[in-house]
């Protein structure tokens, strides 16, 4: 059912399009005007890991192809025909950075026709979920590249209401475009804070005070890890044998995705030996590692066990380091995994080929320049303040990105509608 003053219509009724410019590889530049790519692209907006350019001299004879800020922009190829990993169909906006940017191939901008569309009612339109389901379905190719045609995207229909109406929207939708541009900075800078504090706090370039009010003093000492923590290497696989006990079991992507197991993670169901459970289950402070991976950049990834855990058993593929609780804070000893220098150090030890793992030898090994307890804990508490801190801005941009998906399936139907110069519309 149509809301009353709303109309269907075909997405190519109410856009304009332009299509991008086949820039050859050999004509990039480190400067000059940046080439927005597919590759340059997420899901959100325009990175700038890799960018390329084009001369000066060159970019003025394609100003057709030049954007500017707030346009739409959208790919017509991907790499995956899968609906969530394939890029093929993403809108984006550019931002003010890339103002002035020169559009690629296989990127089309969509011009919104005056006074039947905004561009940002438009740009929230193309980036429901409804319309993302129709890009699935038109998608064809291989496992390599995937496509779409224009004429297939602009057949698709959609509820438009008035250009007003449109207009009070997009404002509406802006405020909390407005709130989640904001907790992303927080998150970033919050980020950075953390980063450069891991960097002076973990190598003593900066002290804390201690509960007298003055900084730490005590010298630093070196130490390999086994004089400081017990590696335990557990063999416990996923399996449920008959027999056996049940138990819960923390499994490699329990680790590789979370900084701290807690109690509210979901821990799968196995079963275990009695001598297994006695060995392998883990205790508060332990921090558990990769031990093995398919990559070497993915070994010796750390996770505090920050709770005790009722019995949750140690799976197989990680590494307990149980520190000696009279010489090492475990949260500290989780921050020193994380840090660069401890990670190229594990990455160099990965041995393998299609599957790369850490010998205990070499994880005892590993070498780390330690202050005296009572430092590592002030150490450790401050920066899992910080962890906290973005877990809480993190957790409000998950909020607020679902309350604007709420509003907008509520808005862009009609199921809800605006006041137009204080008058409701019916």
């Amino acid at each position: 059912m149509v809301p009353n003053g709303w109309e269907e219509v075909n997405l190519g009724e109410v856009i304009k399009h332009q299509k991008g410019y086949a820039f050859k590889s050999g004509s990039y530049k480190k400067h000059g005007v940046r080439i927005i790519r597919i590759s340059d692209t997420t899901r959100n907006s325009i990175h700038d890991k890799s960018p390329v350019y084009l001369d000066n001299k060159e970019a003025q004879a394609l100003s057709n192809f030049q954007l500017k800020s707030e346009d739409i922009i959208l790919s017509t190829v991907g790499s995956r025909p899968h609906l969530l990993d394939s890029m093929v169909g993403k809108a984006v906006q550019v931002p003010a950075k890339d103002n002035g940017a020169l559009l690629n191939q296989n990127l089309v901008k969509i011009i919104p026709k005056n006074q039947l569309i905004t561009n940002n009612y438009l740009f929230s339109m193309l980036t429901k979920s409804r319309f993302i389901y129709f890009i699935s379905t038109l998608v064809r190719g291989n496992a390599n590249q995937v496509s779409i045609t224009l004429a297939e995207l602009f057949a698709y229909k959609f509820l438009l209401p008035t250009y007003k109406e449109q207009q009070k929207i997009a404002t509406i939708l802006g405020t909390w475009d407005k709130a989640i541009s904001t907790t992303e900075r927080l998150i970033d800078n919050s980020k950075q804070q953390k980063k450069s504090l891991m960097q002076q706090l973990l190598t003593g370039k900066k002290r804390l005070l201690d509960d007298s009010g003055k900084p730490f003093d005590a010298e630093w000492e070196d130490k390999y890890l086994h004089d400081v923590a017990r590696i335990i290497v557990s063999p416990v696989d996923k399996k449920t044998i008959e027999g056996e006990i049940p138990v819960e079991l923390c499994n490699y992507t329990d680790v590789y995705y979370n900084t701290r197991i807690t109690k509210s993670l979901t821990f799968m169901k196995a079963t275990a030996k009695q001598s297994e459970i006695d060995k392998y289950t883990l205790k508060v402070n332990d921090v558990i590692v990769t031990k093995d991976s398919e990559t070497p950049g993915d070994i010796a990834v750390p996770a505090l066990i920050s709770e005790d855990l009722n019995g949750v058993v140690c799976g197989y593929h990680l590494a307990i380091i149980r520190p000696n609780n009279e010489l090492v804070e475990g949260s500290f000893l989780n921050y020193l995994f994380s840090m660069p220098k401890t990670r190229y150090y594990f990455f160099t030890l990965a041995t393998g080929a299609t599957r790369f793992g850490l010998s205990v030898g070499g994880i005892n090994k590993a070498h780390f320049t330690l202050p005296p307890l009572v430092e590592q804990q002030k150490i450790a508490t401050l920066l899992t303040n910080t962890d906290k801190e973005i877990e809480l801005f993190t957790q409000q941009l998950a909020d607020l990105k679902q309350e604007k998906k709420a509003l907008m399936q509520q808005l862009l139907t009609g199921k809800l509608r605006v006041k137009i110069d204080n008058k409701e519309v019916a």
